[in-house]
Formats: structure tokens, C-alpha cells, sequence
């Protein structure tokens, strides 16, 4: 009997030590879209990067999004915890959020946005965008704001706006298959969907959109956590931020691996592998960076804020940026901090 009791008495201690165990592990669920401008999520979800970085204490769910504003949703929702994103959709949850949902705490990629025109759509010169139909990822997204403000610089508006630019929010690959069928004229788009327009869907580029910022650069990728996530986990998303810096540094040093396995990882996820040649290009307008530009941010705030997608009055921003983190692991590696 007492050997049973003894037995009973080990089996309840190791059930409750494996079940504390596990409630010790973190879960994180992190957001990213199958883009280039996405590249460190791509490559870690590939390659299992994360996971060798954040220890066998931390799971990692990836959550799929085609543009920002779904994004943020999720994360308002509480399904995911972090997400790589473009800057508007930022600004927007921030501001929605009265600056309590989410916080910037890395840069993950600049540059990598385009706007591309049909071969056959007559247009030549801005002028000529008057009267035809212009597609953006996604209502408010980060190159809907950019094709909004590039529009008004050139007097011109959406038809929303009272204008005769039909501005058409629309998936990616849905603007692929419009431009096949000439029903577009043009698009403001991410990679790789700028370079497959020009390439699958005879469209050239009209506007390389680094031309328009100081130095030609411009953030168009961040890494945001939610402010409550990182409160409460803020060892876990240094790790996280530790990791990210170094897998930047091999895509620097591994140029040919890299672009395999963001190749594999766009496939998984919408199918299609791309061509060798439209990695390469679109790379090489982009630049992968752990710097958030932050001063780029705040310009396309202001575009937001003049398209009519952040209230009344321009929101002030001065806490959306948390950077402590990084710079910590910027520090560690005797780098400069970033602002």
C-alpha cells in the first residue's frame, strides 16, 4: 500500500511539474505577408530562424495577412502579439488606439514600393492619370496613402474625393489578373508585386517611389509589438528584436541563400515560385534595415492625415517609436543607436 501511495505521490508530483512546465512556455503570434518587403519574416518562417532564437520556451504561431490594415485588426483583437508592417496602417491603429494598442520597436525593411503603369494604358506623364483606374493593396495601406498624396501633388483626386482618378483598393494578385485583362491602368504596389506586374502583366515603371524621399529612402516594412505584450514580455521581445538583427546580417552576407528561401516561402503561401529575376530586381529596390526611418514615417503621417484617414487634426506621434530594445541589442554589438 504504501509503495502505491508512493508511486501515486510521484506520478501527481511530474504531472504538476510538466504542467507548470508548460504553462511556463510564452506563445507569441506573429503577423507578416507574403511579400519581399517582408524579408526577414519570410526567411524566418523558412528556415525556422526564430525559433533557434528564441529557445525551446517560446512557441511561435505566424499569422498570413495580404495588406496593413487587416493587420491591425487582428492585433486590436488580441490574435496576434507583433506584426511586420507598413507605416500607415501604424499610424492608423495608433491613433485609433488613442497611442495604447502598439508600439515600433525595430525597422525591418525601406524602399520596395513602385508605380507601375500598364504598357498600353496611354499614360506617359502624370497628366495622363486623369480619368483611369489606379489600384492600391488595401484601403488606407501604406502605398494607398503614397498613391493619394503622389495624386494630390499633381492635382488630381479620387473620384471619392470628387476627383477622376478611379482609385481601386485590391489584393495584390488580384491587380496582377486586372492588368492581364486590361482592366487597369495602373497600380501602386510592393514588391514582388511591382516587379510581376512589369514582367506577367506588360506593365513598366512609372515611379520608383525612393526618387521621392531625401536620400531615397523611406521605411516601407516595421516590426510593431502590442503595448500590452510588451510590457509583460519584454525579454521575449528583445529576443525576439536580437534575432531579427542578426538574421539581417546573414541576408547581407548570404545574398543567394537568402533570396532562395524567400522564394520558397512567397510559394508556400500564394502558390507561385518566383522567377529568379524578379527576386533580384526587386531587391535591388529595396534596402533591408533594422532602422525604422522614423522621419519617413512621420512624412507619410502627414499624407494620411491629408488624405482624410486620421480625423480632424494631425495626431501627435512622439510615442509611437520604443526603440529601447534595439538599441540594447545595437549596443551589445558596439553599433550606433538608431532615433
Amino acid at each position: 500500500m504504501k509503495r502505491l501511495l508512493a508511486a501515486a505521490f510521484l506520478i501527481a508530483v511530474w504531472t504538476t511539474g510538466s504542467a507548470r512546465a508548460e504553462s511556463q512556455t510564452t506563445v507569441i503570434r506573429v503577423g507578416a505577408f507574403p511579400n519581399i518587403t517582408h524579408p526577414q519574416a519570410m526567411i524566418g518562417k523558412a528556415n525556422g530562424w526564430f525559433e533557434k532564437a528564441m529557445g525551446p520556451k517560446v512557441k511561435i504561431e505566424w499569422k498570413t495577412f495580404n495588406a496593413g490594415p487587416s493587420a491591425i485588426e487582428a492585433l486590436f483583437a488580441g490574435a496576434i502579439d507583433m506584426t511586420y508592417i507598413g507605416p500607415n496602417p501604424t499610424i492608423s491603429g495608433y491613433v485609433r488606439s488613442q497611442g495604447e494598442a502598439l508600439r515600433v520597436v525595430a525597422g525591418a525593411a525601406g524602399g520596395g514600393a513602385s508605380l507601375i503603369v500598364r504598357n498600353d494604358s496611354g499614360i506617359n506623364k502624370p497628366e495622363d492619370f486623369h480619368g483611369k483606374r489606379v489600384a492600391s493593396p488595401q484601403l488606407g495601406n501604406t502605398q494607398d496613402v503614397a498613391l493619394r498624396a503622389w495624386l494630390q501633388t499633381h492635382g488630381m483626386k479620387p473620384m471619392s474625393k470628387g476627383g477622376d482618378v478611379q482609385v481601386l483598393p485590391m489584393a495584390n494578385a488580384d491587380q496582377l489578373t486586372l492588368f492581364v485583362k486590361k482592366q487597369l491602368d495602373a497600380a501602386w504596389a510592393p514588391e514582388p508585386w511591382a516587379t510581376r506586374l512589369i514582367r506577367e502583366g506588360n506593365g513598366r515603371l512609372f515611379l520608383d517611389e525612393r526618387t521621392l524621399w531625401p536620400n531615397g529612402q523611406f521605411v516601407v516594412t516595421n516590426l510593431i509589438v502590442s503595448t500590452k505584450f510588451l510590457r509583460e514580455h519584454p525579454d521575449t521581445v528583445k529576443n525576439w528584436v536580437r534575432g531579427q538583427v542578426e538574421l539581417t546580417d546573414w541576408i547581407r552576407d548570404h545574398q543567394p541563400e537568402a533570396k532562395k528561401l524567400i522564394d520558397e516561402q512567397i510559394q508556400r503561401e500564394t502558390g507561385k515560385a518566383l522567377p529568379p529575376q524578379v527576386i533580384d530586381e526587386a531587391l535591388r529596390r529595396m534596402e533591408i534595415t533594422d532602422d525604422p526611418i522614423r522621419s519617413s514615417l512621420l512624412k507619410s503621417a502627414q499624407w494620411a492625415f491629408q488624405a482624410g484617414f486620421l480625423g480632424s487634426k494631425m495626431p501627435d506621434l512622439t510615442g509611437l517609436h520604443d526603440l529601447t530594445l534595439l538599441n540594447q541589442v545595437l549596443k551589445e554589438k558596439g553599433r550606433k543607436a538608431v532615433q
